[in-house]
């Protein structure tokens, strides 16, 4: 099994909402935005477009860290005139903003339902199982130990580690390298269209997504759920 970790096992959206508000409130950016889901609708846009843009090597790791909040901060005429003198502090705000908020994202245990229980199942059927995942390293290992999901794998595959992302079959190859799968016994779990099951389905892999967005997929998955206990009914 190559499993996706963020929206397919670990419950990333809903224990980032948590830790954007502990942020906010952190940092009192009621200050500057008095109306929170203003800044909570800038930060979600701004961190969909680059992780796609991540996955697809368009920008590197230091520019997303940084960019995701600088995005949403900069819509604040307040605080960017605080700032505006000196690009430096203006980074190094944002900066404590990011780091905060990944210590608590990444403290949350919050899985998505039936995580666990899927686990035990696949552990209990023999089934090898290698986490593959374009999260940060020392986040990503964080999040395992929070949410105790950690012993269930086998393998930890990171894009840092393989130096290239998901999609591409560059981390795929890797993947079944560092593991020892080979194409015609392994299968894809994950949640995004793009980088799980595209990218699986390039490398050789039959799939099955994780349909928690109610998307509608093209090229279509080997297999379709949208609760991870229908996983159990098809392995």
């Amino acid at each position: 099994m190559f499993i996706d970790f963020d929206d397919t096992l670990y419950d990333t959206y809903g224990n980032a909402v948590i830790a954007l508000r502990e942020t906010f409130e952190a940092f009192r950016l009621g200050r500057y935005f008095p109306d929170p889901q203003v800044f909570y609708d800038a930060y979600w846009t701004a961190n969909i477009d680059l992780w796609g843009r991540y996955a697809k090597g368009e920008i590197d790791r230091p520019h997303l860290i940084l960019e995701r909040f600088r995005r949403p901060l900069c819509m604040s005429d307040e605080l960017r005139a605080q700032h505006e003198e000196s690009a430096s502090s203006f980074i190094e705000y944002c900066m404590q903003i990011n780091d905060m908020f990944l210590d608590a994202c990444s403290s949350q245990p919050g899985v998505v339902d039936g995580a666990h229980e899927l686990m035990d199942y696949l552990r209990g059927k023999g089934y090898r199982m290698h986490m593959c995942s374009n999260g940060f390293h020392e986040v990503q290992y964080k999040k395992l130990a929070s949410c105790g999901l950690r012993s269930y794998f086998d393998t930890i595959i990171l894009s840092e580690d393989a130096g290239a992302n998901k999609p591409s079959k560059e981390f795929f190859n890797y993947a079944l390298n560092a593991s020892g799968a080979n194409t015609q016994t392994t299968i894809m779990i994950g949640d995004n269209l793009q980088t799980d099951i595209i990218g699986a389905h390039n490398a050789g892999l039959d799939t099955i997504l994780f349909n928690r967005w109610h998307i509608e997929p093209t090229p279509i998955p080997t297999h379709t759920v949208t609760t991870l206990r229908e996983i159990m009914e098809i392995l």
